[in-house]
């Protein structure tokens, strides 16, 4: 994983790693960092830096097989509610999410278990198969 960039504002450092299912002309990983704005609700979180990366490079839904996320405090720390929602649309449930904390200590779960009772892009094509009935 990427060192962690400093986020000038919160001190809070968050980096994301994308381990893909292929080999892509940006390699196996792509990776992100949070970036902050002096107007708190502007940053991006390392997740979706990561993530949207990965969806301009071409990839999409099937092509990530783990995420790792690692941040600069004693406990590790999951992605946020809108980072998991962000998440859903790109991966299966079952993807694990490694979150790592500032010594490399990491706890595993899946998308699943982060975010049970999703709703996702398959949500929309039962609606969209429902209407058309």
């Amino acid at each position: 994983m990427h060192s962690l960039i400093t986020g000038p504002y919160s001190k809070f450092n968050v980096g994301c790693t994308l381990l893909l299912n292929k080999s892509t002309p940006l390699g196996s990983t792509i990776s992100g960092a949070n970036i902050e704005n002096a107007a708190y609700p502007v940053g991006t979180c390392a997740e979706r830096v990561a993530f949207g990366t990965a969806i301009f490079s071409g990839l999409g839904l099937g092509d990530f097989k783990a995420i790792a996320v690692s941040t600069n405090i004693d406990e590790p720390c999951s992605p946020c509610g809108m980072c998991r929602q962000f998440i859903r649309e790109f991966c299966d449930l079952s993807v694990p999410i490694f979150m790592f904390n500032k010594d490399g200590k990491y706890t595993v779960k899946t998308l699943g278990d982060l975010l049970p009772m999703s709703f996702g892009p398959d949500a929309l094509k039962k609606h969209d198969a429902a209407r058309s009935s």
